[in-house]
């Protein structure tokens, strides 16, 4: 029961209790001294009546006048005159009528009962008669009534005015409480909020005191650990002069996309190599050398800004040597590429270099997922080659014969408007469990697929950057939604869906799938929006969009996580559901240590704040002895399952 009704059925019964009390004592007190007071009415007018008759006790009609006249201006129940000597009743006078306005339950509590009084009627020194007087208690009894329906209102006019009053007091007083637990739901949602109102009452002020002390020893404890994650991060991942990634990562991440999985696509990958560094180290000095590999270093950043571009990878190789990876990148979307970069990097010719050479040379090749890396990197080579040997144009771009050959950009227009209009997505789900037990599904993995003309499937990561390039991703998006919405009405377990970072940024469609989730409370909470890390928008719409998504009663996890851990600190305050690591930190774990201290490092740190981790794309059961090793709660990959329809 709320303390507000516990405090109002007080208030009540301690009006209860104080109204029966003062009511009997109060009865009893009046009680007595109404019975005094008909005592003494009913013998002042027995006296009276007997004088007034001593000198009329021989006329009987003057007796029964006296009598009449004292009964009707008084209240008597009886009046009667005896004679002493027969004991004959000479005159009488009686009423029997109920007590009016006075309910009868009432005048069996109080009990009032009639009081009498009598005189002696003389002649000379002789006794005649004898004056019998009752008095009749209807009045006092309608008094002692209207008493106590008096104090009964005025109590419960108190009670009212307590109630009304101590239960705004209450609410008042009770306020730092309701925001200690909006406080503690936050710290369950893995969300740290301090109070920065204290309350004025002693007792509660300590106590949110102590809260905002814990919050701040949480938050500082996750600091902590986010930035030892980022740290190890930085040093096995990122080159420390410009900041970019290292061939390291650039190497796990190409092998990541050249692996068949669901998501992965072809792209082009591109290769900047400043031109004589060592003779631009001896003839400026290594200060203009190294302001030069951060000019470049800051415009392959400014590259990877745009929101559409946060899938592709900036590193640098070693000396002056660059690459790019742009997955989902057409083949005149390169060339425009490599144009730009060209005429930038002329903009960054520094004073003594030679003319007479372009800046850099840059090659581009194409890949495809389940061609071997060493095949990209040949490629890769001879582009460089041949752009060295084009001093018009310090730029070539080598395309693979298999890719050249894809369907034209008007086929697949065709073909994913009618899958979109028509509803012709095909859904597949993968399996993910717990990494303890493998026998326990967490949920699955909603995937896409694109039915062909010959009936077979084509897997997302082939038609998914038409769909971007097309600008239809938020429609996907919604079609893809409304498919596991259906689904999920007929068949009832977890689910997970990928949200593309176009949706997340297009209003309108963001609205409709809101619209679409609070139609449908019952589902809602069965499904869980996944968002890729690679496309979050910035902090404050990102937690607005968080809230609103979590007001439908749906869950949020992220997706590919790992590569820009220093935003950890923001994901806070999203009540996230799980983080999926990104599989390119996941891959020959088992081998490398310093892979198990990063993944070690971000367990520490979301395992403070209770955010479970799931980890993708793992392949082998050596990986999964690691990872389990480490404490990561979740695990899907081939191992587990591939993508299967249901």
């Amino acid at each position: 029961m709320k303390l507000r009704n516990q405090l109002f059925l007080a208030i009540c019964l301690f009006l209860l209790v104080a109204f029966s009390g003062s009511f009997f004592v109060s009865l009893e007190s009046s009680r007595e001294q109404t019975l005094s007071q008909l005592r003494a009415h009913a013998q002042d007018a027995a006296t009276a009546l007997g004088l007034s008759l001593t000198a009329q006790v021989d006329d009987p009609a003057m007796m029964e006048l006296m009598v009449s006249s004292i009964f009707d201006s008084g209240y008597f129940s009886n009046i009667r005159i005896v004679n002493i000597a027969n004991r004959q009743v000479l005159v009488e006078r009686s009423v029997s009528a109920p007590i009016k306005g006075v309910p009868g339950w009432f005048v069996r509590l109080v009990n009032l009962r009639h009081e009498g009084g009598d005189a002696l009627v003389m002649r000379g020194w002789e006794q005649v008669a004898r004056v019998e007087v009752l008095s009749n208690p209807q009045f006092a009894l309608a008094k002692l009534w209207d008493s106590t329906v008096g104090s009964l209102i005025w109590l419960l006019v108190c009670g009212l005015l307590s109630a009304v009053f101590g239960g705004w007091l209450l609410r008042r007083q009770l306020r730092p409480l309701d925001n200690m637990v909006r406080q503690a739901e936050a710290i369950s949602k893995r969300e740290f909020l301090s109070l920065p109102k204290l309350p004025r009452t002693p007792e509660l002020k300590r106590v949110v005191l102590a809260m905002n002390q814990m919050v701040e020893k949480l938050k500082a404890l996750f600091s902590e650990e986010a930035a030892r994650s980022e740290k190890l991060r930085s040093e096995s991942y990122q080159d420390s002069q410009t900041g970019l990634a290292n061939r390291r990562l650039l190497d796990e991440q190409l092998a990541d996309h050249l692996l068949v999985a669901e998501q992965n696509s072809e792209g082009h990958l591109l290769m900047l190599r400043l031109n004589d560094l060592n003779g631009l180290n001896q003839r400026l000095g290594g200060q203009r050398t190294d302001a030069l590999i951060g000019a470049v270093g800051e415009l392959l950043k400014r590259l990877t800004r745009l929101p559409e571009r946060r899938t592709w990878l900036a590193a640098r190789n070693r000396g002056g040597e660059f690459s790019l990876l742009t997955p989902g990148l057409g083949i005149e979307d390169a060339t425009r590429l490599a144009s730009e970069i060209s005429a930038t990097l002329e903009n960054l010719r520094l004073t003594g270099a030679s003319d007479c050479m372009p800046v850099a040379h840059l090659g581009i090749v194409a890949y495809h997922p389940g061609e071997a890396a060493t095949d990209v990197l040949l490629r890769l080579d001879q582009a460089l080659a041949e752009a060295r040997q084009r001093p018009e144009r310090p730029w070539a771009i080598v395309s693979r014969s298999e890719i050249a050959m894809k369907q034209s950009p008007h086929d697949w227009r065709a073909r994913i408007d009618d899958a979109l209009t028509q509803g012709q997505l095909l859904l597949y789900f993968q399996p993910v469990v717990q990494c303890a037990d493998t026998s326990e599904v967490l949920h699955h993995k909603v995937l896409a697929r694109l039915p062909d003309p010959q009936g077979q499937a084509i897997a997302a990561g082939q038609f998914l950057p038409w769909v971007e390039r097309l600008g239809w991703s938020a429609r996907f998006d919604l079609a893809m939604l409304e498919a596991t919405l259906d689904y999920l009405a007929v068949n009832r377990w977890p689910l997970a869906l990928s949200l593309s970072g176009s949706t997340l940024r297009d209003k309108p469609q963001l609205q409709l799938i809101l619209d679409m989730l609070e139609s449908l409370p019952e589902l809602a909470p069965l499904l869980t929006l996944e968002i890729d890390e690679r496309q979050l928008p910035p902090p404050d719409d990102l937690q607005r969009l968080s809230h609103s998504l979590l007001d439908t009663g749906c869950r949020i996890g992220l997706q590919h996580f790992g590569g820009s851990f220093s935003q950890i600190g923001n994901l806070t305050q999203l009540g996230l559901a799980y983080l999926k690591i990104d599989g390119a930190y996941i891959r020959h774990i088992d081998q490398q240590r310093d892979k198990r201290l990063f993944i070690d490092a971000i367990y520490r740190a979301t395992n403070s704040i209770d955010l479970p981790l799931i980890a993708e794309m793992v392949e082998t059961q050596d990986e999964l002895e690691a990872i389990r090793e480490l404490g990561v709660f979740g695990v899907m990959g081939r191992l587990i399952g591939p993508p299967e329809p249901m």
